[in-house]
């Protein structure tokens, strides 16, 4: 059975039409990242599936079942963006309220509440309220909250906004460990995030789904994607041109270059090293593939 069907799938609101006739199959599994500019409708169709609101027209299942029917309580969870828990009531408190609202006994609800804690590494403050921890550790009480009860389908909205780098790995490496049990939708406009954590990329805009690609796609052997630190960009790109299988090189400032060249050439990696030492040129990085932003934006498959 699949995690999620949406067939035909609309929600207008007035004349405006939010989402527009979107056919979408999921299947349990790795994260799945959802983007898309402003107003794309990624909050119409989170709010859809959590059954907060109904379609105008379409058909659209969670695990087999309407959004917001019985049959998904506990199942199925979400973080919204600016979420805030209650600054007056401890983390246990509050955890424990909403443990006991799935169906849990006084001493179940407790212990599903220091297992979460335990989960995001806060299980030493679960008796401190809300307003006395940092940004990172009041981000990662959130998402733990949306794991009681270790529901099937969670949906984070931007997960790591606003965090430093040490704490957004945290974050990834808890979805990423929980991800055998739990399949996470995660909406961001990270794509650098997202690109590190999720296997599959949902990208919606004007309502519509406009692509969806996999991270095996983005990562074709067919291109690499060069970061220089500085060089002479006419040079470099005349010398990369001359490399044997190159087909194009497409500049991106005076740094950045998406280099496709023949799937056959499996060395071209190496020879570009070997290029970039012989002519004393600095790179910052080099990835066989192209970037997320590359794979989306470019109209490339």
């Amino acid at each position: 059975m699949s995690l999620i069907n949406c067939n035909g799938l609309s929600k207008l609101y007035g004349s405006k039409r939010a989402l527009d006739s979107v056919d979408l199959q999921l299947e349990p599994g790795s994260p799945i990242a959802l983007v898309g500019p402003n107003g794309a409708g990624k909050t119409t169709l989170m709010s859809l599936l959590l059954g907060y609101i109904r379609p105008s027209s379409g058909e659209i299942t969670v695990m087999g079942q309407r959004p917001g029917s019985t049959g998904l309580l506990g199942q199925i969870s979400a973080l919204p963006q600016d979420a805030a828990l209650d600054p007056g009531f401890s983390l246990l408190t509050q955890f424990s309220l909403f443990a006991r609202m799935q169906g849990m006994g006084a001493e179940a609800a407790k212990a599903e509440s220091m297992r979460v804690l335990a989960l995001v590494g806060l299980e030493d403050v679960a008796n401190q309220k809300p307003n006395s921890l940092s940004h990172g550790m009041g981000k990662r009480a959130a998402i733990a909250q949306a794991l009681i009860g270790n529901p099937k389908l969670v949906l984070l909205d931007e997960p790591t906004a606003g965090l430093d780098p040490a704490n957004a790995r945290k974050i990834r490496e808890l979805v990423e460990s929980l991800s055998a049990d739990t399949t996470f939708i995660i909406s961001s406009h990270n794509l650098d995030e997202l690109e590190k954590l999720c296997d599959r990329v949902l990208y919606l805009d004007k309502g519509k789904l406009s692509q969806s690609v996999t991270m095996q796609q983005s990562s074709a052997e067919a291109y690499l994607t060069l970061q220089m630190q500085h060089c002479d960009q006419e040079k470099l790109l005349e010398a990369l041109y001359a490399l044997e299988g190159v087909y194009e090189v497409s500049a991106k400032g005076k740094q950045n270059y998406l280099i496709r060249y023949q799937p056959e050439k499996d060395t071209l990696d190496i020879e570009l090293l070997q290029l970039l030492k012989q002519n004393g040129w600095q790179y910052r990085s080099l990835m066989r593939g192209r970037t997320l932003e590359d794979t989306l934006f470019d109209g490339a498959a």
